[in-house]
């Protein structure tokens, strides 16, 4: 059994959650183009891109209601809950629970792996001077990282304690094109994306692993992992004369998570703040 799980894995069908967002509009095209079968997954109405790809409506508010979701799919792409800074209670709903449903939908269904959206945020309170590697202790730079480090803890105790096969992609900065002087250290590109992606959805010998997103930029603050097997081809350095002043933008003692990780981005979702 456990040998089994350590196989390729063959991608037939991919449960896609969150896919109206904007990871999962990247990813819709991609996946369809390599999968059988694409189930794409969100609170709000999608229509159908592909002859291959079905479209269901849910808030995946419970872990029946993603079994019967998940169930006859050979992985699931979690990207479904809140994407920023929110209040405490939000985000542990729509994070913490919400990824909590996804695991447990997948091992009562007897799903193979998920592929759970991480964060760089998790780890945004590092200098901008040091190099990151995910083997690091948290350091997040708000609550929304905080509610990441739990998501990449869930999916480590499904990994060791059910046999699940997880990994945490921590993502970077998806954009078309980086939009400001931080996106020269962090940006994602769209092909880099659905390249992390693919490699999460099928690399062999994964048990739990967590691996930063990031396309391969000059400037990056974090390390590349191959343990996945995928080597980003994008790098934001071609953009940096758009943005004067860039090399100055952070500090080596600056945050890595720029204005994120202040003071006041957070006080705002606090009670009373």
């Amino acid at each position: 059994m456990a040998g089994d799980r350590l196989r390729p894995m063959t991608m037939e069908t991919v449960v896609l959650t969150g896919a109206a967002g904007r990871v999962g509009s990247v990813l819709r095209g991609p996946l369809r183009a390599r999968v059988r079968r694409l189930v794409s997954v969100d609170r709000v109405p999608l229509t159908a891109e592909g002859p291959n790809e079905e479209v269901r409506r849910s808030d995946l508010s419970s872990a029946g209601e993603v079994a019967s979701v998940v169930e006859g799919a050979d992985a699931v792409v979690h990207l479904a809950g809140v994407p920023d800074e929110a209040p405490l209670p939000d985000l542990l709903e729509g994070n913490v629970l919400g990824t909590q449903y996804v695991l447990e939908a997948a091992r009562r269904t007897g799903v193979g792996r998920v592929v759970l959206a991480s964060s760089n945020r998790l780890t945004g309170c590092y200098p901008a001077g040091r190099t990151v590697s995910a083997d690091m202790p948290p350091r997040p730079d708000g609550l929304y990282g905080v509610s990441k480090v739990a998501v990449e803890a869930l999916g480590r105790l499904y990994a060791d304690k059910f046999g699940l096969q997880v990994v945490c992609l921590r993502i970077g900065s998806l954009e078309t094109e980086p939009a400001d002087p931080r996106h020269l250290a962090t940006w994602l590109s769209p092909r880099d994306c659905a390249g992390f992606v693919w490699a999460a959805l099928t690399g062999p010998d994964v048990t739990f692993a967590a691996v930063y997103a990031v396309s391969a930029n000059t400037r990056r603050f974090w390390q590349l992992d191959d343990r996945l097997g995928y080597r980003p081809l994008d790098d934001a350095e071609a953009y940096a004369d758009r943005f004067a002043g860039a090399a100055g933008h952070l500090g080596d003692d600056d945050p890595q998570g720029g204005d994120f990780a202040s003071a006041d981005y957070t006080l705002r979702h606090l009670s009373g703040g």
